[in-house]
């Protein structure tokens, strides 16, 4: 029998044909169909957030089905901020040169990956030669650490958008999921399955991301609205800050001593250079 990640990439490549070619649907099995595999390089580090990296993964993975990597500096199970640990199938040194995309999740292990030479360093090699630089929740902060959205549009978790980002160069947008250039942010956790559509339809098509919306009967309707600081009111609001200051206070140290990158390392292109 089939697994759902066959079955999901099956379905997204008919529908990338369907999109493509109307006429010839029906010959969506044909050996001569060809959908090049996506590179995809996806960042594990102790204290990440497992549902800033799952909730992607499983949206991204019928593009990517023998391409799709999970990274650490060490290849093997890496710890999650809520006790669940994935499991690194290759490391920094093993990891491709040349990526599609190159991802960055969030966790309360940010402030210490924004101190983190060997994540930076692996980063800002990758990110020179990817063709997507994307990240979610507080993941943008490890980005902009590196370097990497200096001059750019970014968001981030709430708790840190407006706070921390600037301190790194970018511009924050209060949004769910922000492109500028080949620089992909999305907002807190929830986010990122946003984020892998819009990224999904950027790489093969709007249809192929509906697709894979509705394979995942991604159709959310959450039993309250208290997904942002205006939804949830302030007392609600006052209690995740208190959850949060930890990670927030310790990447706003982080942040403070992080000099602008050498010229052409981090800098934003012109306008005229940008992916749209």
């Amino acid at each position: 029998m089939a697994n759902r990640r066959e079955i999901g990439a099956a379905a997204l490549a008919a529908a990338a044909l369907l999109a493509a070619r109307p006429s010839q649907a029906l010959d969506a099995a044909r050996p001569s169909v060809r959908v090049p595999p996506v590179r995809i390089a996806l960042l594990l580090y102790p204290g990440m957030t497992a549902l800033d990296v799952v909730g992607p993964q499983g949206l991204l993975a019928g593009l990517a089905p023998d391409t799709l990597h999970l990274v650490a500096e060490a290849a093997g199970p890496v710890l999650s901020d809520t006790g669940l640990s994935l499991i690194a199938t290759t490391s920094f040194a093993d990891c491709l040169t040349e990526l599609d995309v190159l991802f960055v999740p969030g966790g309360d292990g940010t402030a210490a990956q924004m101190r983190d030479a060997a994540t930076l360093a692996f980063l800002r090699d990758r990110a020179s030669r990817a063709r997507w630089v994307t990240s979610v929740c507080t993941g943008s902060l490890i980005l902009g650490a590196a370097g990497l959205l200096k001059g750019y549009r970014a968001t981030s978790h709430w708790c840190a958008r407006d706070t921390v980002l600037p301190l790194l160069g970018a511009i924050p947008v209060d949004d769910r999921v922000v492109f500028d250039g080949n620089r992909v942010t999305a907002a807190g956790v929830s986010a990122g399955l946003d984020f892998a559509l819009a990224l999904a339809a950027r790489l093969r098509g709007e249809d192929y991301a509906r697709t894979a919306q509705l394979v995942a009967e991604y159709a959310p309707k959450p039993p309250f609205e208290a997904g942002s600081p205006a939804a949830a009111g302030p007392i609600i609001t006052q209690r995740a800050q208190a959850i949060l200051d930890t990670l927030v206070t310790e990447a706003r140290k982080a942040a403070a001593p992080i000099q602008p990158p050498e010229p052409g390392l981090g800098d934003a292109p012109s306008p005229a250079s940008r992916e749209d």
